[in-house]
């Protein structure tokens, strides 16, 4: 777990230890549950989980803020924003039951009290949150109608979706008719795997009225 102790030097022994503790759970699940591809399993730290924290080099969420994170998957990027911020409470939702069952049992083991996850649909959610974070589960526009009326009204103005996607996303952006800011995350990151890498910020206060 070097490479996320060299890009966030500030982890507490504690948060190294679940980071750590988090590969052996994932490695576990992924076995049965191919959560991520096998070919990533190698390289999981810079992938996953220094990928899911790419989210936190453009952000820092408050403590006591709530984020719900969209299409989770194995908790990614649920799960490593969770350690890193343990004062937020996550909310991790996804439609694989499975998956999210995976979910709950490794945050258990590493004993993520700011942690829920429930197998539901965004669309269906009824709760309001401060933020609202994803890896790339469909294009922008569609995923941003499933969660538009999900954010707490009067957040600040770094309330909104924390989106991480890869590659030109220009003609994605305009399509959507949303504003939006692109982060690179190769401007945090040297490796390789980062240089086509984004976080595409949309603020609440982007949604078109209806």
């Amino acid at each position: 777990m070097h490479i996320i102790n060299h890009y966030f030097p500030h982890l507490t022994d504690h948060q190294r230890k679940l980071f750590s503790q988090l590969d052996t759970e994932f490695r576990g699940w992924n076995e049965r549950l191919n959560l991520v591809a096998r070919t990533d399993v190698d390289n999981l730290a810079e992938r996953h989980f220094l990928h899911s924290l790419g989210i936190a080099k453009v952000i820092e969420f408050p403590a006591g803020s709530s984020v719900l994170d969209v299409g989770t998957g194995g908790g990614l990027p649920g799960l490593p924003l969770a350690i890193l911020f343990p004062e937020v409470k996550f909310h991790l939702v996804d439609s694989i039951g499975k998956k999210i069952h995976a979910v709950q049992e490794m945050a258990r083991d590493l004993n993520l009290t700011n942690v829920t996850a429930e197998q539901i649909r965004a669309e269906q959610l009824r709760t309001k949150y401060d933020y609202v974070v994803s890896r790339a589960v469909a294009r922008l526009a569609t995923f941003h109608t499933w969660i538009a009326h999900r954010y707490k009204p009067n957040g600040d103005a770094t309330s909104g979706l924390y989106y991480l996607k890869g590659g030109d996303l220009t003609e994605e952006i305009e399509e959507s008719g949303l504003k939006a800011t692109v982060y690179n995350l190769s401007d945090f990151y040297t490796e390789e795997f980062f240089e086509t890498k984004k976080v595409v910020f949309v603020p609440t206060n982007s949604v078109r009225p209806e």
